[in-house]
């Protein structure tokens, strides 16, 4: 059996490059963490800096700072779908625009921001105008930068009331500030930084043989783990592997409005049968965008709306997931032939456009219940699931 040994430790004389890389995935990471505390954020880009906060946490602090120190005022940017649903018209603009500019009221409440970003919050009957949006790359990456701290794509956006040097700037008022450029590239970037920390055996009832590795990314972000069952390098064949987005409701709690629980268990037993597999236990709940907006987005489905209409009215992709990060693993696991346990042509078309060689499409599918047959069906019909 294969032995796997922890990554070797960087040598002492890293390249710039290299350090450069860590630090502004750090970056990234650290204005995310301001977004989920309710606090702005500067996003620097070639148009001078900006002033990020997310509408959904946005407070009467946040509200007074960007009023302090904005330029002009603050104006909300929302995705295109979500922005329709709020103007009850078609978003202005062209269809790939990533935000869509809303002009907001002298002495906005943090009650107003909620119910304009999130269709599950009390509404308030306010009904905004669209203005002129903020210069690109400004729009997509205030919006990245949300959907990178798993909120909501709405934020308020205003030209920072800086002279010169932004990082004065930030520092002289306890801002974070981020590249914009390194918001846009953060998911190609985080993937080249995983590395393995831990790994242990964890024998399951459904696969006995089990060792679970964990991979974190350079900016201190969200785990992910691979799920070795056997030894998949003992016959030089492509092994079973499986690329399985965490989901909190259905793998521990057993919910039966999706498969995910049966998909992960039979996975494990499917490579216990065949001796060995892996499975690799993405932090991608909900198609990528969070447990909390899957939440709400199970409360437009009890409203009327499928999967991909609740991701859509909250602002998201219908799927927001990024599989390089799967790609990255296979290839520290020294997996480059791979037969691919999913139902999804979209897994297999990611892992091959990243090099990863998949000779073979194996099928997953369980049976429906009363609770998840749209589900399923939605998934057959509007996202070509095979089944």
């Amino acid at each position: 059996m294969r032995t796997i040994s922890p990554l070797a430790a960087s040598p002492a004389a890293a390249t710039t490059a290299q350090c450069a890389g860590e630090r502004r995935l750090r970056q990234v990471h650290r204005a995310v963490a301001e977004l989920r505390r309710g606090a702005p954020a500067l996003l620097a880009t070639a148009d001078g800096g900006w002033l990020v906060a997310a509408a959904e946490l946005a407070g009467l602090a946040a509200l007074d700072c960007l009023a302090r120190l904005g330029r002009e005022p603050a104006v909300l940017l929302l995705a295109p779908t979500r922005a329709a649903a709020v103007l009850h018209r078609p978003a202005p603009g062209a269809a790939d625009d990533p935000a869509v500019a809303l002009r907001l009221p002298a002495g906005v409440t943090p009650a107003v921001l909620r119910s304009l970003a999130d269709p599950t919050a009390e509404p308030v009957p306010f009904r905004p105008e669209p203005v002129s949006p903020p210069p690109q790359p400004v729009g997509a990456a205030a919006i990245a930068l949300a959907k990178l701290a798993r909120l909501l794509p709405a934020v308020l956006v205003a030209p920072a009331a800086a002279d010169g040097d932004l990082g004065r700037f930030a520092q002289s008022h306890d801002l974070v500030v981020v590249p914009g450029e390194d918001v846009l590239g953060y998911p190609d970037t985080v993937a080249a930084t995983l590395t393995r920390v831990a790994e242990a055996r964890v024998p399951t009832e459904d696969a006995r043989e089990l060792r679970i590795i964990a991979f974190r990314p350079a900016d201190g972000g969200t785990e992910h783990l691979a799920m070795v069952v056997g030894d998949p390098w003992a016959d030089g064949q492509a092994p079973l592997i499986r690329l399985h987005s965490e989901c909190f409701t259905g793998d521990l709690l057993g919910s039966l409005r999706c498969d995910c629980g049966p998909q992960l268990r039979g996975a494990l037993a499917r490579m216990q049968e065949e001796g060995a597999g892996v499975l690799l236990y993405l932090a991608q709940e909900g198609r990528g965008i969070g447990l909390v907006n899957k939440l709400r987005a199970y409360t437009l489905q009890d409203q009327g709306a499928d999967t991909l209409e609740a991701n859509t009215r909250l602002g998201y992709g219908p799927d927001e997931r990024n599989f390089l990060i799967a790609t990255a693993m296979l290839r520290e696991l020294g997996l480059s032939r791979v037969r691919l346990l999913t139902n999804n042509p979209d897994k297999v078309e990611a892992l091959a456009a990243c090099g990863v060689e998949v000779v073979a499409r194996v099928p997953h599918a369980f049976p429906a219940n009363e609770h998840n047959v749209r589900y399923l069906a939605t998934k057959a019909e509007r996202f070509g699931h095979l089944f």
